[in-house]
């Protein structure tokens, strides 16, 4: 692992945290109106599950270039990627939630050419980054 400033706090129980983050932004329209995430408004990415064949949502900060959302796989900056990335690689389509709107997007992993210029729009990327010696991949989500 890179030698690097200190990882992002975690919560204790980090699902309980993420369903209570789903519940709040469900209820208001795609933002958050308490807590430590108040005033921002994540992506929620729904995935299959590969080992359950179950519905999983994650709660995601993104960002846009153009009409496509980017996401990276960081699971804050561990060397193991998160289980929904391994999801999606199972599935070529997802569901996402911004905002009241909720679509089906296709998915792919920014190729080496684009990679810079994309990770320039993803104003967290370089500290995540800094925490892992994998490449952390940038998840380009593709509305159907």
């Amino acid at each position: 692992m890179a030698s690097t400033p200190n990882r992002p706090q975690i919560p204790a129980d980090m699902r309980e945290f993420n369903k209570q983050l789903i519940t709040e932004m469900r209820a208001n329209h795609g933002k958050l109106t308490s807590g430590p995430m108040a005033g921002r408004e994540p992506l929620l990415l729904t995935t299959i599950g590969t080992m359950t064949s179950e519905q999983r949502t994650v709660v995601l900060g993104f960002r846009r270039d153009g009409e496509d959302y980017l996401v990276i796989a960081s699971n804050n900056g561990n060397d193991a990627e998160p289980y929904w990335f391994r999801n999606l690689k199972a599935r070529p389509r997802a569901t996402v939630e911004v905002g009241p709107e909720k679509f089906e997007v296709r998915w792919r992993v920014a190729g080496a050419g684009e990679r810079p210029r994309l990770s320039r729009l993803i104003d967290y990327f370089e500290r995540q980054q800094a925490l892992t010696s994998r490449q952390i991949p940038i998840v380009v989500l593709e509305r159907v």
